[in-house]
This record gives structure tokens, C-alpha cells and sequence, in this order.
């Protein structure tokens, strides 16, 4: 596990299509930067409703997919392309588990769910059916809390703390969001404690959902 990019911004108005938008993804790398429980010092969302907030105080996204994406849609994507906060490599979203925690740097975080894309993700990179691929592909990139504050440093380490022992992967959770209604799955997901509550609830409107067909 690696940090290949730390990365932070405020929210600023962008083009796309000749219309104007207000977005936090585009950020810029920093060599350090102190986390706090509600998010990097620096950085900020322009949307409280859909981002941020203490159970997405840290967005994540695998550098590996990168690859991926430039190889399909034939260009280079300047790294951080989704608006993550710490660009890594080792922790694609079928390694990491909800309610996993990692010390990086001084700071300990614990991971709380997968991101759901919106279309932010295209427009930013210039690419119409990034944010369709991002969720069929479930590599959406995921969230973390904060449970002690502090610094991060580009070059610090990554360590696992503590496994979840539920070992509901990431990979695992935006599939069964997006592309499943499998009851047995959702339930087990709805068991993780460590499950952001956002995200809870929508798991919860799911299940009931589904009961009711």
C-alpha cells in the first residue's frame, strides 16, 4: 500500500459545454497536509449535501485504474482525475473491507463506503461515459472517517490496523448497490456497524424495496 498522490481543493467554477459549474474535484497535489475530523485543512466540497461530511472526510481512488481508463478512452488523465484526496496503489476496492482502519501518518482513519459517482467525473475529465463505465465497473474510488487527527505526509506509510472481520469489501457494496437486489447481500452490508449512515439508509430503502415486490 502506497500514497502515489496526496491531494487538496476548494471548489471552483468550471466549463463544460460551454456551461458553468461549481465543483471541489479539481485539486492539486501537496507534499503535507493536516487532517482534521472533517476534512484536510485546504480542501472543501461544493455540494455538503452529496460530499463531505465526517463520514467522508477522506476520498480515496486506486491508482491502478488509471491504466484502465486511459487505455479505453485513449488519453492521459492527469492524477487526481476523480477528486480523491489520496491517490494509492495496493488498495484496489476488492482489498479494502467497510470498517477497515489505517494509520497514515499521524492520522488514523477507518473506511465507511464507496463513492457514488456523479457526473462531476465526466465533465471534469472531458469524457461522456466515465461516469457510466465508473459504475458498471464498480471502481469508484471509497470514503473514510477520521479517528485521530493529523499529518499526512505524501511519503507516509500506509498501515493496516485493524481487518474488519465481516470482510464486506468495497467492490462488494457498490456491486450490490448498483447492480444487485440480492436480499442475503444487502443484509449482510446492512450489518457492517462502521457503514456510513447515508449509505445505510439507502441500503435499508433497498431492502425494503425489494421485501415489497
Amino acid at each position: 500500500m502506497k500514497i502515489i498522490s496526496l491531494n487538496i481543493g476548494k471548489p471552483k467554477t468550471s466549463l463544460y459545454n460551454n456551461k458553468e459549474y461549481i465543483s471541489g474535484i479539481g485539486k492539486h497535489r501537496v507534499k503535507n497536509v493536516l487532517l482534521t475530523k472533517e476534512q484536510f485543512v485546504g480542501d472543501d466540497v461544493a455540494n455538503p449535501q452529496f460530499h463531505g461530511g465526517p463520514d467522508r472526510s477522506v476520498c480515496f481512488y486506486p491508482h491502478e485504474h488509471y491504466e484502465q481508463w486511459e487505455q479505453e478512452f485513449d488519453t492521459s488523465l492527469m492524477v487526481p482525475a476523480f477528486g480523491e484526496n489520496l491517490t494509492v496503489s495496493g488498495m484496489l476496492e476488492k482489498d479494502v473491507c467497510i470498517g477497515d482502519i489505517f494509520q497514515i501518518g499521524e492520522a488514523v482513519v477507518q473506511i465507511t463506503q464507496g463513492r457514488i459517482p456523479c457526473s462531476t467525473i465526466s465533465k471534469y475529465n472531458h469524457i461522456d461515459p466515465l461516469l457510466k463505465r465508473t459504475i458498471e465497473t464498480c471502481y469508484t474510488g471509497y470514503f473514510a472517517r477520521v479517528l485521530n487527527e493529523g499529518v499526512i505526509m505524501d511519503n507516509s506509510e500506509i498501515v493496516l490496523i485493524d481487518k474488519h472481520p465481516l470482510l464486506i469489501n468495497v467492490f462488494h457494496t457498490m456491486y450490490t448497490y448498483f447492480h444487485s437486489n440480492d436480499t442475503d447481500s444487502i443484509q449482510q452490508i446492512i450489518e457492517v456497524n462502521e457503514l456510513a449512515s447515508d449509505m445505510k439508509n439507502k441500503f435499508i430503502k433497498k431492502l425494503k424495496k425489494n421485501t415489497q415486490q
